[in-house]
């Protein structure tokens, strides 16, 4: 295979070239600096590059894996290889390990400290060049200033018409965001509801000092249950206050309304017992035969209390364990959110060849987030709009 492969000295400007102002990726990244220090040290040439090391990387982020190897970390983690052991097939395994760590890294530490580190890595400053490099993708950006530092979290499922929004406003916050911007990075999610969590995780965690909006509660109003005199369940919407557990949440009180009425009329209830009616008699539905006399107790409260269960059920987590599975970052790729006794444990990517078929597997791939009212908003809301997800129940 090397018999005709060129000489070091043919392609040391190319190399030269191709790693001007990057910063090296590599799997035991101390050992490849060494080697090409040494081979342009024989040429007479003083090389030298920043690096990381996914191996360091991945002790810190993903620890207690039996071996740190690129062939037998990318199996535990489900990263597909082939061509093993030369040079094109170990650098795309290594890319896309990379591309997990990044995930994992919830600090954002490793992109901070690489703008930092290495100047020549950072975008121009002229915000029409910024935009040009940005990608028409969903995913989540990060707004830097000189230093590296956060100064804007945001998501979007087309980051580049999204940040030239903020670069073309014309509103206090954008123009102090214009002024102080000097660097954007993003990361693919491929998935908005991981683009969701993932912008909500890491504003709390970061606190850029321009994300002010998630300083309130993304939702305001709540579903809530209650069983009456009769054994009926009752339906009503309220106020989130953290005293009662809602069924689900809704970002305002109209959005809220709106859900009830259609679940009234789509499962026949009756809209006394929903809130939807407050005359003493008979509710309007039952006059028109939508609904079967609950308000007039003609329903037995067993049969109606089967269809308001079953709604219950669907929008509300609790006790529940399953996978969440949506769009990947890839064609071949898909996402995978975590619930676990009714708690959002984090999200991973699978490959669509690689079989989870252990509990191991699952955890191995999946990066853990926080669990608050939150994220349990965001996803129910997202389940709400988008009925034809795919749900694996654990």
């Amino acid at each position: 295979m090397l018999r005709d492969a060129p000489k070091f000295y043919e392609i040391a400007k190319r190399i030269i070239e191709i790693t001007e102002g990057c910063i090296i990726v590599a799997h035991n990244a101390t050992f490849d600096s060494r080697i090409l220090r040494t081979e342009f040290k024989r040429l007479g040439f003083d090389y030298s590059r920043e690096s990381l090391c996914t191996v360091e990387l991945a002790k810190d982020l993903i620890p207690d894996q039996a071996s740190y190897s690129l062939g037998k970390l990318t199996r535990a983690l489900g990263i597909p290889v082939s061509d093993r052991h030369r040079a094109a097939g170990d650098a795309q395994a290594t890319v896309k390990l990379f591309k997990m760590l990044l995930a994992k890294d919830l600090d954002k530490k490793i992109i901070q400290e690489s703008i930092r580190l290495e100047p020549k890595h950072r975008m121009e400053p002229r915000l029409l060049d910024i935009i040009d490099a940005l990608p028409s993708i969903t995913g989540v950006y990060y707004m830097h200033r000189a230093d590296g530092k956060i100064i804007y979290i945001g998501k979007s499922k087309n980051i580049r018409k999204r940040v030239n929004q903020h670069f073309t406003s014309t509103n206090s916050k954008s123009k102090k965001m214009q002024i102080q911007v000097t660097t954007v990075t993003y990361e693919d999610t491929g998935s908005e509801l991981v683009a969701l969590l993932k912008e909500s995780e890491e504003i709390k965690r970061n606190k850029p000092i321009f994300n002010h909006a998630l300083k309130r509660n993304v939702f305001s109003h709540g579903l809530f249950s209650f069983t009456d005199n009769n054994g009926y369940i009752n339906l009503k919407v309220g106020r989130v206050n953290g005293k009662e557990k809602p069924i689900t949440t809704f970002s305002n009180l109209k959005s809220a309304k709106s859900f009830v009425a259609r679940a009234t009329d789509e499962h026949n209830l009756c809209q006394k017992l929903t809130g939807m009616h407050t005359a003493d008699n008979n509710c309007f539905n039952y006059s028109i035969k939508q609904c079967f006399g609950a308000c007039t107790v003609e329903e037995h409260f067993t049969d109606y209390n089967k269809r308001i269960s079953s709604i219950i059920n669907h929008h509300s987590f609790e006790n529940q364990n399953m996978l969440i599975v949506d769009r990947g970052r890839a064609v071949d790729e898909r996402s995978a959110i975590l619930i676990e006794n009714g708690e959002f444990k984090g999200y991973g990517f699978y490959n669509l060849n690689y079989q989870i078929n252990t509990p191991e597997v699952l955890q191995s791939i999946i990066t853990p987030m926080h669990n608050d009212r939150d994220t349990q908003h965001i996803i129910q809301t997202y389940l709400r709009r988008n009925k034809k997800l795919k749900i694996v129940q654990l």
